[in-house]
């Protein structure tokens, strides 16, 4: 059975992985003419990611690439002494099997782990899918294929030809994330140095095996604002008004706007689509069902979505109309939670007056101060908040043994 999958970031290759394995023709088309290395951010995977990375064999390698951020430290702009927190704290409050990893660093992992099985069309797209199994590309003409997954992300093109325009299927979390490519020598080996402000926040951080340094941002604008997804102009512009003063270190990192470092830029938007399939063709990870970037653990969503996807078709033998709605059900749960929590997580991670400033800050601080182990213990007891992801539970899709090294 032929698959096509449009996307090669972390969804994509991960599901071309598993499908490969389990006897599956896999064709992944890919919009950028080589595997995406647009600078990007640090991002999370946690207990159910790692699972599967670890059953992908690649599991050294995702430790390996940690980002290796040990400690946090909290700048307000009110002149008083900045917080110093034991990252590796938060983070086993969150977690007790997590790696932060940037973003291109896991799309590389996973892609070498299924690249000799699978075919990639880099610098293609899909132009049209069409209810005869025929699919038609800008270069590579006309294919036949089974079934088509789009992998392709928050602006997803396979979601726009078969689902049509967003409107009513998404909805805007109230605020943006930029990422920025700097000069490394602006950050601090293991540190990541934050400035928050009343609805604007500022970080940056690197790690030992990158060249450069990462100046992340958050904002929440009083209104959203008017900017097209690929108008890389008008976001620097927004970017720069929207940080504009908060402090001299920060200026440093927004004239790197000007030089030739990779730049992203987008809302948190969060997808509410109540099924992702229609006919052969379904979505997975953001394409579907994004909770919302840097707020709704969306990349071991992914992770998780792409492994739930392939192991149901298999159990399906490839009969998509089972296979997706199985896919769906298994994943409702971990998607309406995602949801929930990113929803959270929008109102309060950017604080909106100068007592939420405050309670932020302090909430750093007394997590600092308290034992790890109580700190560990009081979080388990909330499997909806901050233990989400622990928490997801999924089937075991066995690997045939045909497919076994």
């Amino acid at each position: 059975m032929r698959v096509l999958v449009s996307g090669a970031s972390i969804a994509g290759p991960v599901l071309a992985y598993w499908l490969t394995r389990r006897g599956f023709d896999v064709t992944v088309v890919e919009r950028a003419a080589a595997l995406r290395k647009t600078g990007g951010h640090a991002v999370d995977l946690f207990r159910p990611a790692m699972e599967i990375s670890e059953r992908m064999g690649v599991i050294d390698q995702v430790r390996a690439r940690a980002t290796g951020t040990t400690r946090m430290i909290l700048q307000r702009t009110d002149g008083r002494p900045p917080v110093d927190v034991d990252y590796l704290k938060l983070v086993g409050v969150i977690s007790d099997r997590h790696v932060e990893i940037m973003r291109d660093d896991l799309s590389q992992i996973y892609y070498d782990a299924g690249r000799d099985d699978v075919e990639y069309l880099f610098g293609d797209q899909i132009t049209a899918i069409a209810d005869d199994d025929t699919v038609d590309f800008v270069n590579a003409g006309r294919r036949r294929y089974d079934i088509v997954v789009g992998a392709d992300g928050l602006h997803s093109g396979v979601r726009q030809l078969v689902f049509g325009p967003d409107a009513g299927h998404s909805r805007f979390l109230g605020g943006y994330l930029a990422v920025l490519s700097v000069p490394k020598s602006l950050a601090r080996d293991g540190e990541m140095t934050n400035f928050i402000d009343t609805r604007r926040w500022a970080m940056i951080y690197t790690t030992d095996h990158l060249d450069d340094a990462r100046a992340v941002f958050l904002f929440r604008p009083e209104q959203p604002l008017d900017y097209h997804h690929r108008d890389d102009a008008r976001q620097r512009v927004l970017l720069r008004t929207a940080f504009a003063g908060l402090n001299p270190t920060v200026d440093r990192w927004l004239a790197e706007l000007d030089g030739p470092g990779s730049f992203y830029f987008d809302s948190i938007t969060q997808l509410e689509l109540t099924s992702w399939s229609r006919g052969r063709v379904t979505l997975v990870g953001d394409a579907g069902y994004c909770p919302g970037p840097a707020v709704g653990g969306s990349t071991s969503l992914a992770v998780l979505g792409a492994y739930v996807l392939a192991g149901e078709l298999e159990r399906a033998g490839g009969d998509h109309i089972t296979a997706f709605a199985a896919y769906e059900a298994v994943m409702a749960d971990p998607v309406r939670h995602s949801r929930a929590f990113a929803r959270t997580v929008a109102k309060s991670l950017v604080p909106r007056s100068e007592f939420g400033v405050w309670a932020l800050v302090t909430a750093g601080r007394t997590l600092d101060a308290l034992p790890a182990g109580l700190t560990r213990a009081v979080a388990k007891l909330n499997s909806s908040g901050v233990r989400l992801y622990d928490a997801m539970s999924y089937p075991d899709y066995p690997v045939p043994a045909s497919a076994v090294d």
